[in-house]
């Protein structure tokens, strides 16, 4: 039992969820050690959804409301953390969702699938083929979902399906708390920040942009100056810890 005043209790929390998910197979035993990774950063931006990181949410929905056949990504990571909050965004944002996997087996791919469902989302779930340009099973995806897509968002990616994807002409919206990973200097747009506040912040942006709103934000994307404004706000707060 974590108590609720413990200074770590979400974080707590969390490692727990992840844990369950993980020995009920949801997710893989790799899946923790990228979490461990992710969280080491967030420690680094304070555990907080910084400026730069705002700004990318609500660039982020002007994308997705935009697209003609947006898709959320979902591997075993974002579904454990964030099931409910990834169906909150398809409702606001039409996107279609579907799950893609590194360590793929058909009974993972179900056991997500039906976590997303009982979140509330609505999952894709034809047939896959190995359509991606990849040597690995990140390359099964179904024909009518990422294949056809125009915009994919990858919570939580792997940088080679980035790359793939960004050079077949496809849109890539990227969460990732590590600035200078390379799915996150691959992306068309990246968002330094945790996933359960991205989420949200992009979901939120969706029911608040306007039209013209949307055009300008979609027309300024510059994930270079986002990267280097994450990377700033990180400095700045190192610097701050040491005064």
């Amino acid at each position: 039992m974590i108590p609720k005043d413990h200074p770590r209790y979400h974080s707590l929390v969390t490692r727990e969820k992840l844990a369950g998910c993980a020995r009920s197979g949801i997710l893989s035993m790799e899946g923790l050690t990228a979490h461990g990774r992710g969280e080491a950063f967030d420690y680094l931006i304070g555990e907080r959804t910084t400026d730069s990181a705002r700004l990318a949410e609500r660039i982020a929905a002007a994308i997705l409301l935009t697209a003609h056949h947006p898709v959320i990504s979902v591997n075993g990571n974002t579904a454990a953390l964030a099931a409910e909050q990834i169906a909150a965004l398809q409702k606001v944002s039409g996107a279609m969702v579907e799950v893609n996997l590194f360590h793929r087996t058909e009974e993972r791919v179900q056991q997500i699938e039906d976590l997303l469902h009982g979140a509330g989302a609505d999952v894709f779930s034809g047939e896959a083929e190995r359509l991606l340009p990849l040597s690995h099973d990140r390359a099964w995806c179904r024909r009518e979902g990422m294949y056809s897509a125009d915009v994919v968002m990858v919570p939580l990616e792997d940088g080679d399906r980035c790359e793939a994807l960004v050079k077949m002409g496809k849109t890539v919206i990227a969460i990732d708390l590590n600035p200078l990973s390379r799915t996150a200097r691959s992306a068309t747009l990246t968002i330094v920040d945790e996933l359960t506040r991205a989420l949200p912040g992009i979901t939120a942006a969706c029911k608040e942009l306007s039209e013209p709103e949307c055009r300008q934000l979609t027309a300024s994307v510059d994930n270079h100056y986002l990267l280097s404004e994450a990377i700033r706000e990180i400095t700045l707060r190192l610097c701050h810890a040491m005064d």
